[in-house]
């Protein structure tokens, strides 16, 4: 069966990542789509250690490590340095996870959006602090444990729905939005092709599952990114020059299945369940509404 995804790897083998990783999948998949003329730049997070101890390295492409809070600056200057230098045609890429995007870097991402620097901010989602031992982000969904959101005999679960940070970018004005899973790399590399033929910030926001983390077998990861998108608990969109495209599934499967492979979900109660399937579905709605307008 014919395929859309480039033969071209630019990240080798013998990383430090945990198995089934979809952080380390969503880095693989970007560069396919980007090729060899890209510098990445990672601020703390899973992916500054995923290479290893110095002097090893992964990746075939230039990678500059920034503070956790400064992806968006970083990306700003190197890119005001390669164009000075005349190597407009390099792409510059800020890769970093949802604690450093929806919370610790999300006025610097805002500012170099709103500046309108010709770059990519690529936020692998995997909803925690994973790196530092499983903490709740703004980007952790309700429901969910932590090691900061325990359940104990108070149930002190996420309480608060998840900061959608690809629906942020939207509402700023960003010329290219779009949210992907590792589940659907065809999918996900043409997003990130097409965010390259627009001259200006760009936002992908990837879905990447963390075994340890979620509490599912590391065999599973690509089942639970699909089942994501089926339950459309995460959903997929394009938002291109004020065009807003949704991805609709071939079919519905209740949110009790994505829950249930996951042991940072085990304690939920029926009501809670319905009440994730009510938040679930009402944003489903407001999206075909955005689709439609």
């Amino acid at each position: 069966m014919p395929t859309s995804i480039p033969k071209q790897e630019l990240m080798m083998s013998g990383h430090a990542a945990c198995a089934g990783c979809g952080a380390v999948l969503a880095m693989r998949y970007v560069l396919k789509a980007l090729g060899e003329k890209t510098v990445v730049s990672v601020p703390a997070s899973c992916w500054a250690v995923i290479p290893g101890n110095y002097p090893a390295e992964v990746l075939k492409v230039p990678m500059v490590y920034t503070p956790f809070a400064a992806t968006g600056a970083s990306i700003s200057g190197i890119r005001e340095g390669l164009d000075i230098e005349g190597k407009e045609d390099y792409n510059v890429v800020g890769f970093a996870g949802d604690g450093g995007t929806a919370d610790i870097g999300l006025q610097a991402l805002s500012a170099a959006m709103e500046r309108g620097h010709n770059v990519f901010y690529i936020m692998y989602d995997n909803e925690a602090y994973m790196n530092t031992g499983i903490q709740r982000s703004g980007s952790t969904p309700f429901g969910a444990w932590t090691t900061t959101t325990p359940i104990g005999k108070d149930r002190t679960f996420k309480k608060e729905k998840k900061k959608v940070v690809a629906d942020i970018m939207m509402a700023q004005g960003v010329p290219y939005v779009a949210t992907a899973s590792v589940a659907f790399p065809e999918d996900l590399i043409r997003k990130v092709k097409n965010a390259k033929e627009i001259k200006g910030p760009k936002f992908i926001q990837i879905l990447s599952p963390c075994p340890p983390g979620w509490y599912h077998n590391s065999e599973d990861t690509i089942k639970v990114s699909r089942l994501a998108v089926e339950t459309r608990v995460f959903p997929l969109y394009e938002y291109m020059n004020g065009k807003f495209n949704l991805y609709k599934t071939n079919k519905f499967v209740p949110v009790e299945e994505y829950l249930k492979i996951q042991g940072r979900f085990a304690h939920l109660k029926e009501d809670e369940i319905k009440e994730i399937q009510n938040f679930v579905n009402e944003r489903w709605e407001i999206l075909l509404k955005k689709e439609g307008n």
